[in-house]
């Protein structure tokens, strides 16, 4: 019973983890509406929120990392392989974001030099991480369906 209610916190915290992730996307994707310094902030957010989930998740890394050649299941190495393209887009767009950045690089004092190549890859990266953001929630549907049904309190019966 205490092991199940461990697991239930743990997915209640990766749950919030991740809509609090999801809701500041969804600002940082309107930037024309946040304003830029909106839109670089909360981009330098939600990739410190990325390291959270995955430090949430640093064991399954593990296993996974361990196992990959081996006896680790097909759905679960394709879970790796996505969320490791994931992980790529982000540090592309965090890193090519405070390449153009008009607002965080000038208040540390640092002059970044605008280049409409790193703008390009910064589109094109974060693109990705939308159609990559897509399959991976696709990929754990079921996984927050029943989490989600579970937090209604809806008996086990009716699942």
């Amino acid at each position: 019973m205490q092991a199940e209610r461990k697991q239930g916190n743990q997915n209640a915290v990766n749950l919030a983890v991740d809509v609090v992730i999801f809701l500041f996307f969804l600002v940082v994707e309107a930037p024309r509406f946040s304003g830029l310094p909106v839109h670089e902030w909360l981009g330098i957010a939600i990739g410190a929120g990325a390291i959270t989930h995955v430090l949430l998740h640093w064991s399954w890394v593990i296993e996974i990392t361990k196992r990959f050649f081996g006896k680790a299941q097909a759905i679960a190495r394709v879970n790796y392989v996505l969320n490791l393209l994931l992980f790529i887009a982000l540090v592309t767009i965090i890193f090519t974001g405070l390449m153009i950045s008009e607002t965080v690089l000038p208040l540390l004092g640092i002059a970044a030099a605008q280049n409409s190549l790193w703008r390009g890859v910064h589109g094109a990266a974060a693109n990705l991480f939308i159609l990559l953001t897509a399959l991976h929630v696709a990929l754990h549907w079921q996984w927050l369906a029943n989490l989600l049904r579970r937090s209604r309190g809806t008996p086990a019966r009716a699942r």
